[in-house]
């Protein structure tokens, strides 16, 4: 047949042949592509989907950790903590011996010698104080009648005392009960009945008193070097909100907002964190805060390159990823006076970024090619954490600062009210920072629980 065809459309002929093999190609290189997010799906190991959105959990072999070299479990020179003795016991029972074993003769009254001893540690049955306040008018000799007024934090007939609100604030927001096994507890463990209603209004009643400390701590965070900042979405009546957290190595402020834009930002921090590196997760919003400078999160771009990996067999993600493990072996080995001084070997990652990131991808790794025109964009903020001592590679800080939200939410459900997700984000605030600071968290409430509401 081919023979019978003339030159001319023999030539057309293999033009369109090859432009058939051409369309053939470019389809099965998207069908390959296409499968291979089947294969190697999105979850929390590999970007940044949170682990309770992962369809299938990921195999745990596939983590971002690297070996260092130390057995598994407690080190060597780690304090350990176990139950001990009281040296001054509230009771004590004495056993002796009636009589002999041997002649059966009765040696009860003879004096014995202690060889050994145990004790029990037990809680007494939590029994409900009622304390009266009896006011009392008096005739003076002039006759003037005087009365007193009832102290503060006597407002009621009967009300809860302030270990009762501090209680109920503990459980809360450290310990996540819902506020009807609230009532339960009282109710079954100490014998006071607590409605659902009175407990909404202890928790109110104890966020206005810690409001002060709340701001406190906002203060705190605005003249400091270093800040973390992270956000997660929360079910408020149905509705979707946010729940936003400002941290560092000695504070927490977490804050509740119908907004994810700057607008929430700008709603809690005005004046932004002039003094600080901001260091966040590289959502466009926390670029928009009056900050010295960024550190961007290297645990999540970690978890971007594991995907490249996955997905696209991408040698220019492996290679970003080791640059990346070698600028945290660095700071690990890094002294604090070494980050004023000149670091050859942090000039030269530096130098392996830049190269890097004028690397040709191909255009058919489209989400590579978005990776690189990003970081592209940020890569002054890539490294601070090898310029300050002070700073973190990463925003784990600020995750675990909000992570309680997710754990509160899965153990109680939705918030019902957006006053009631205000409330648990001023409490938490101050939860995490006595948390921090290694103070009691229960001895701190019934602190600020004594105190007027502002």
């Amino acid at each position: 047949m081919l023979e019978n065809l003339s030159h001319s459309e023999l030539v057309k002929l293999v033009y369109d042949i090859l432009e058939r093999v051409d369309k053939l190609e470019q389809e099965n290189k998207a069908l390959k592509l296409e499968l291979a997010h089947y294969k190697n799906p999105k979850n929390s190991r590999n970007s940044s989907i949170p682990p309770s959105k992962d369809e299938n959990r990921p195999l745990k072999t596939k983590s971002l950790r690297t070996s260092t070299g130390k057995n598994s479990g407690g080190q060597k020179g780690h304090e350990g903590t176990t139950l001990v003795m009281a040296v001054e016991p509230d009771f004590i029972v004495v056993h002796k011996p009636g009589y002999c074993q041997n002649c059966g003769k009765d040696i009860s009254t003879i004096a014995g010698e202690l060889i050994a001893k145990r004790q029990i540690v037990d809680i007494p049955p939590i029994i409900p104080q009622y304390t009266e306040h009896q006011l009392f008018e008096v005739k003076c000799t002039c006759g003037h009648h005087t009365v007193p007024v009832f102290p503060d934090g006597v407002n009621s007939p009967i009300g809860y005392g302030s270990n009762v609100e501090a209680a109920i604030a503990y459980m809360h927001t450290r310990q996540y009960l819902p506020i009807g096994r609230m009532g339960e507890y009282f109710n079954d463990v100490c014998g006071l009945p607590v409605s659902q209603g009175a407990i909404c209004n202890i928790l109110e009643r104890f966020a206005q008193k810690a409001t002060s400390a709340y701001k406190l701590i906002a203060t705190k965070l605005e003249s400091s070097k270093v800040v973390g900042s992270d956000e997660t979405g929360a079910r408020v009546n149905g509705k979707k909100g946010w729940f936003w957290t400002w941290q560092n190595n000695l504070f927490t402020f977490i804050a509740f907002s119908l907004k994810r834009g700057t607008s929430a930002i700008l709603d809690n921090f005005p004046n932004g964190f002039l003094f600080a590196v901001l260091v966040h997760d590289c959502w466009k919003s926390h670029f928009e805060t009056k900050v010295k400078t960024h550190q961007i999160c290297i645990a999540h771009l970690m978890r971007e390159l594991k995907f490249f990996e996955e997905q696209y067999q991408s040698n220019w993600a492996t290679l970003f990823k080791k640059l990346l493990h070698e600028a945290l072996e660095l700071k690990n080995s890094l002294s604090p006076p070494d980050f004023n001084s000149t670091i050859p070997r942090r000039t030269e990652i530096e130098k392996r970024l830049s190269d890097l990131l004028l690397v040709q991808i191909p255009l058919e790794m489209k989400e590579v090619c978005t990776f690189q025109n990003r970081m592209n964009k940020y890569k002054d903020y890539i490294f601070t954490f090898l310029y300050f001592h002070e700073v973190p590679p990463d925003n784990n800080g600020s995750e675990r600062a909000i992570r309680n939200v997710k754990v509160k939410q899965k153990v109680s459900g939705q918030f019902k009210t957006q006053r009631g997700a205000e409330i648990y984000a001023i409490i938490r605030s101050v939860t995490d920072t006595c948390i921090k600071n290694g103070q009691n968290i229960l001895a701190a409430f019934q602190t600020i629980a004594k105190l007027q509401p502002e």
